[in-house]
């Protein structure tokens, strides 16, 4: 793991080395004591631990708390030492002093999402797909529930009640056996509404490992182009408009740095919403390199819920996404191949936040009692830019890499968006192919998120998939009825 994974896993461990060069340097013929209050390891530890869950606060008890222990009379040579001057290079920090700077400063520095929870898996050297467990069938809510009626329930112990899941079983069903005929090695399904969060299928099928459950909650899946959602938001939120162009040459599939430059080989030029549309990288890689901080695509990925909890009545997999500070590799994950991981649960939500005009709302499974009182939705983005986003997402439809599936005749399915991802791992092949949306665009009613991982032979991507479960959701869910005055009432109050 580099230095610098570590250290987006310990957001404050600046402090740690702060408060360690703040403590004495020991004496030649003593050697150190590794129960020092100034021990680097175990104060990353606690500054961890505390600054996570207690933000500046929690950072300040702890920096008086050491301040005490090292100043204390009974410290032995420690304490003793603290007095003496030490080496330019060790010179005391004002502990205090930098906890109160802690404090005071902006609190959206310490804002939810902004550090990964956990150390980033390189998706080149150990992809986590390669350590994808099932769901114990105890938490398993939808494999234990039982059909009645028309409801999926699962029975509740001598004091639990009974649950009543929001999955629709036919559409579970429909959408379970695209992926047993086709034998996909790992598919899964997610179909849920986007103006309550409900879920309506979690479906899921492997050919490689029949018993594997939890495909649609785990985030062991590379996001590839579905990030371009997020650099899109972060990008319009930066002053880019969809209409905004960038020129470019090669960049189909990898970038490099010289890429970034703007030259005389630059042949071609796309807008912002044509690059979404045909999932252009370097059109990607440029814009993030020219018009965003490393801290606007953390602040981004963090509001759309990536390193961060998402409450669901199943454990569901926290998304991570490793953002770098350089610059190459900063336009390398704006364009959607940086180690950025995501569950298909997640992928609807993701659509689902444009839908909603720009409010994040949780996703729902169990259906909750009449009296229980909703969730208010969070806006995470303004509602002209969703809309703006819905317009760019509309073009991998109509003109980019989701056209011709969706121009099937017999198949279509009128006035859908979405975005399309995928990415490959070498050594096993796997090939993961994404598609996110929603329908229709103007009134949405379902947002879908399908994800297949395919061996070098496959037989459908993750677009057809994404395509049907819009198709087939549609079909089930009627159009709300427009409700109109009589002719007659016209006028009268």
């Amino acid at each position: 793991m580099t230095m610098r994974r570590f250290l987006a896993a310990l957001p404050l461990f600046p402090l740690t080395l702060l408060l360690g060069a703040s403590a004495p340097g020991p004496d030649a013929n003593t050697p150190p004591s590794p129960a020092a209050p100034s021990d680097a390891r175990a104060l990353a530890q606690s500054v961890t631990a505390l600054g996570t869950d207690a933000g500046p606060v929690g950072a300040r008890a702890l920096v008086e708390k050491v301040e005490a222990e090292q100043m204390a009379p009974d410290s032995g040579a420690a304490g003793e030492a603290v007095a003496a001057t030490p080496p330019e290079d060790t010179r005391p920090v004002d502990a205090r002093a930098l906890a109160e700077a802690l404090a005071a400063k902006d609190a959206a520095a310490l804002e939810p999402g902004m550090v990964p929870p956990m150390p980033v898996p390189s998706r080149e050297k150990s992809p986590p797909f390669a350590k994808l467990q099932g769901l114990p069938r105890a938490q398993d809510l939808v494999a234990r529930a039982k059909l009645e009626g028309n409801k999926l329930v699962v029975k509740g112990g001598k004091s639990a009640p009974d649950q009543v899941l929001t999955i629709d079983p036919g559409l579970q069903a429909s959408l379970t056996k695209i992926m047993q005929n086709y034998q996909v090695p790992y598919g899964a399904a997610v179909v849920l509404e986007p103006s309550t969060g409900r879920v309506l299928a979690m479906a899921e099928h492997s050919e490689a490992k029949p018993e594997l459950r939890g495909l649609p909650i785990r985030a062991v899946y590379p996001a590839a182009s579905i990030f371009k959602i997020v650099t899109g938001s972060a990008l319009m939120e930066a002053g880019v408009s969809p209409e905004t162009e960038a020129c470019f040459h090669g960049g189909k599939r990898r970038l490099n740095e010289r890429q970034l430059e703007d030259t005389e080989r630059d042949g071609a030029c796309y807008s912002l919403a044509l690059a979404m549309g045909k999932s252009a990288n370097v059109i990607f890689a440029k814009m993030t390199s020219k018009h965003l901080s490393a801290d606007a695509l953390k602040r981004m990925a963090a509001r759309l819920r990536f390193n961060r909890e998402i409450p669901f009545a199943q454990p569901l997999d926290v998304s991570l996404a490793y953002i770098p500070e350089d610059g190459f590799a900063l336009a390398n994950t704006g364009a959607g191949f940086g180690d950025v991981y995501l569950s298909p649960l997640h992928g609807a939500l993701l659509a689902a936040v444009a839908a909603n005009e720009g409010r994040w709302v949780d996703p729902v499974l169990v259906e909750p009692e009449p009296f229980m009182p909703l969730p208010e939705p969070e806006p995470v983005l303004t509602p002209t830019a969703a809309h703006a986003l819905t317009r760019m997402l509309e073009e991998t439809v109509t003109h980019g890499t989701a056209r011709g599936v969706f121009r099937e005749r017999g198949f279509q399915v009128k006035d859908a968006v979405g975005k399309t991802g995928t990415l490959a791992d070498r050594e096993p092949f796997r090939d993961y192919s994404w598609f996110v949306g929603f329908a229709p665009k103007d009134n949405p009613r379902v947002a879908v998120a399908a994800l297949i991982v395919n061996d070098p032979k496959w037989r459908i991507r993750g677009s057809y998939l994404g395509r049907e479960a819009l198709r087939l959701a549609l079909e089930r869910i009627p159009a709300p009825v427009e409700v109109t005055a009589p002719a007659g009432a016209a006028g009268k109050h």
